[in-house]
């Protein structure tokens, strides 16, 4: 009986620990920056798609030389998509962070870096407890630079033998990043009571910083 009370509760467990568990939360209103949008023009932005953007935007908030971390949706022919529409699977979208950094302080190969230190990118279609397209690993290059830097660093991991399976990350041309409901940005900050975000973000974000100790900012050290 033991068993059977154990297999009941674990469906209740992953919905209580799922980045697509509904909170209560107004989903009409968009986001606004913590940084001032004419001072963010000046920052070169990556997009990248891992699993939960809460998770993806704690980690990359961390990192020196980066400014500004932005949850939303990327990858699909949706417009205009919200949370709702985003969790169906159906809108083409995977949930992404756009991160604005400073290339004289971070280049876009240390983001890689980031990236893949953040999650488990070998499996497919989802991150974690999160499954579904809508929580695929996707990388948006911008120029054939990026392209080329992406997939360079996938074949070097890949022929490095690190990873048990092949890595699963998507390689795609950015077209269009939508910013996500106001209430996502900085959910882990926000949101530390959140049981997602104890069984979840907050050991994904340890498990990254344990692997970017140099790229730290100070006082971002998760413990």
């Amino acid at each position: 009986m033991k068993t059977i009370h154990i297999l009941l509760c674990f469906p209740i467990f992953l919905a209580l620990t799922s980045c697509g568990q509904k909170q209560g939360y107004p989903t009409t209103v968009r986001a606004t920056t913590k940084v001032p949008s004419a001072e963010l023009a000046k920052y070169h932005t990556a997009v990248f798609a891992a699993g939960c953007f809460w998770c993806e935007e704690a980690v990359f908030e961390s990192i020196n030389g980066v400014a500004e971390v932005i949850s939303g949706y990327a990858g699909g022919t949706t417009q205009n998509p919200t949370y709702e529409q985003s969790n169906t699977g159906t809108t083409g979208h995977a949930e992404s962070v756009e991160v604005y950094y400073d290339s004289t302080v971070i280049d876009y190969k240390t983001l890689l870096r980031v990236y893949f230190a953040s999650g488990d990118l070998t499996q497919v279609n989802g991150q974690g407890p999160d499954m579904g397209s809508q929580y695929r690993s996707i990388i948006f290059y911008k120029n054939p630079v990026e392209k080329a830097m992406v997939e360079e660093y996938i074949a070097t991991l890949n022929a490095s033998k690190k990873y048990k399976r092949p890595i699963s990350v998507e390689v795609a041309a950015f077209t269009k990043f939508w910013v996500a409901e106001d209430y996502h940005q900085d959910y882990v900050q926000h949101h530390p009571e959140s049981s997602y975000v104890q069984h979840e973000s907050i050991p994904r974000l340890m498990r990254a910083q344990a692997q970017l100790s140099d790229l730290l900012k100070p006082g971002k050290v998760q413990h």
